[in-house]
C-alpha cells in the first residue's frame, strides 16, 4: 500500500509503499477515507519530539474509513461499514479507565505515536474502539471528528464546566478553538474569540463566538476581555494555542472563581501568581483528548447539524502532497486539512 512515512523525527514525510497491515484478532482493517492532518504531526517532523514507536512510522490520528476485513473473533461490524477511528484508544482495565478518565488511560496507544497511524491506504485498529458513522455524515469530513472536534469536546463539556450563560474566553481559533468555540456556544454560553488573525476571528463568527478580540490590535487584553464580559473576568477561560506568554494572558482573563482550561501543548515552564490561584479560588486543569464514552453524543450531534462539520475542512490533499497541508497549515490559511489516500 501506498503511505507517507516518517523516517526520521525532525524530517519530512516521505511517499513511498509499505507492507499491507493484517488484522489480528479483536481488530479490523480500515480502508481509509480520509485523515486529518493535525498540528501535533508537526512537533514530530520539526520539532524533533520523539514518538513512542521508532520511525519508519506512518503518522496520523484523525480517521474516518470502510471496514475492509475483520479479524478473528470481531461481531458486531461487516465489511463494509463506515467508520470512525478515535485518535486514542484504551485498555479498559486500568485504575484510570476505570473511573471514567479512560482519555488519560495509563497504557493509552495514540495512531501515529504509538503504532501505525492513517496517512496511508489502510490502516488497523481495535473493533472495540471504533465508532460507526450514520449516512448523514460525509465520510471524509467525519475524520475530523476524531480530534479536532472531540477534543475541544470534551475540554468544554468535562474540564470546563461550560454551563448556560457563562462568558467563556477562547485563546486561538485554529482547528481546535475554532471547535471549542461552537462547543462552547452550543452550550449556550457567551463566547469572546481571542487571535491574531482577523480571517480566523471572522469564522470564529460563523462558528458561534459573540464578540472578538484581535490580540495584536490591544494593548491590553485582559482589560478588553474584562470590559466584554462586563468588569470581572470570565467565568472559563480555554488556550488552545501552547505558549506560556498566551497561557499567562488567558490566566490573566479569568474572574475570581473561575477556571482556565489548557488545550494547547508546550514543554516550556509557566510562570502564573501563587496569590492570585489562592485568593482568586482560580481553577487551573488540563485537558487531553476525549473519553471514548463521549463519541457517540459528539457523533449524533454532528448528523443534527449541532455542530458544524463540512465548513470545517477547508483543503483536501492526495496522499502524496501531504507537505502542502503543512504549509497551509503554517500559513494559517485553513481550518483543517484532510489527506486522501
Amino acid at each position: 500500500m501506498k503511505a507517507t512515512v516518517l523516517i526520521e523525527s525532525g524530517k519530512m514525510l516521505e511517499f513511498k509503499d509499505m507492507p499491507n497491515p493484517t488484522p489480528m484478532p479483536g481488530e479490523i482493517l480500515v480502508k481509509v477515507a480520509a485523515c486529518g492532518v493535525c498540528h501535533t504531526d508537526l512537533h514530530y517532523i520539526e520539532h524533533g519530539v520523539p514518538t513512542f514507536k521508532q520511525p519508519p512510522l506512518i503518522l496520523g490520528h484523525e480517521t474516518s474509513g470502510t471496514v475492509a476485513e475483520l479479524g478473528e473473533g470481531v461481531t458486531g461490524l461487516s465489511v463494509g461499514d463506515r467508520v470512525l477511528v478515535p485518535a486514542v484508544v484504551t485498555c479498559g482495565k486500568c485504575r484510570l479507565c476505570r473511573i471514567g478518565k479512560e482519555n488519560i488511560c495509563e497504557q493509552m496507544i495514540m495512531f501515529g505515536n504509538h503504532v501505525h497511524g492513517a496517512y496511508a491506504e489502510y490502516m488497523v485498529a481495535p473493533a472495540k474502539d471504533v465508532f460507526i458513522l450514520p449516512d448523514s455524515i460525509p465520510l471524509e469530513e467525519g475524520a475530523v471528528i476524531a480530534d479536532a472536534i472531540s477534543t475541544p469536546f470534551h475540554a468544554v463539556r468535562n474540564r470546563g464546566n461550560v454551563r448556560p450563560g457563562d462568558v467563556v474566553v477562547i485563546f486561538g481559533c485554529g482547528g481546535v478553538g475554532i471547535n471549542a468555540v461552537q462547543v462552547a456556544a452550543s452550550c449556550g454560553a457567551h463566547v469572546i474569540a481571542v487571535d491574531v488573525s482577523e480571517k480566523k476571528l471572522a469564522w470564529a463568527k460563523e462558528f458561534g463566538a459573540s464578540e472578538c478580540v484581535n490580540a495584536l490590535a490591544e494593548t491590553n487584553v485582559p482589560k478588553a476581555i474584562r470590559k466584554l464580559a462586563g468588569g470581572g473576568g470570565a467565568d472559563v477561560v480555554f488556550e488552545a494555542i501552547g505558549r506560556p506568554e498566551t497561557i499567562a494572558t488567558a490566566f490573566d482573563c479569568v474572574r475570581a472563581g473561575g477556571r482556565l482550561v489548557v488545550i494547547g501543548y508546550t514543554d516550556q515552564l509557566v510562570s502564573l501568581s501563587g496569590a492570585k490561584i489562592m485568593f482568586r479560588e482560580t481553577e487551573i486543569v488540563g485537558s487531553l483528548g476525549c473519553r471514548l464514552v463521549d463519541y457517540p453524543g459528539i457523533i449524533r450531534m454532528c448528523a443534527e447539524g449541532k455542530l458544524k462539520l463540512k465548513p470545517l475542512v477547508t483543503h483536501r490533499f492526495a496522499l502524496k502532497d501531504i507537505a502542502q497541508a503543512f504549509d497551509v497549515k503554517h500559513a494559517g490559511d485553513g481550518l483543517r486539512s484532510i489527506v486522501i489516500p
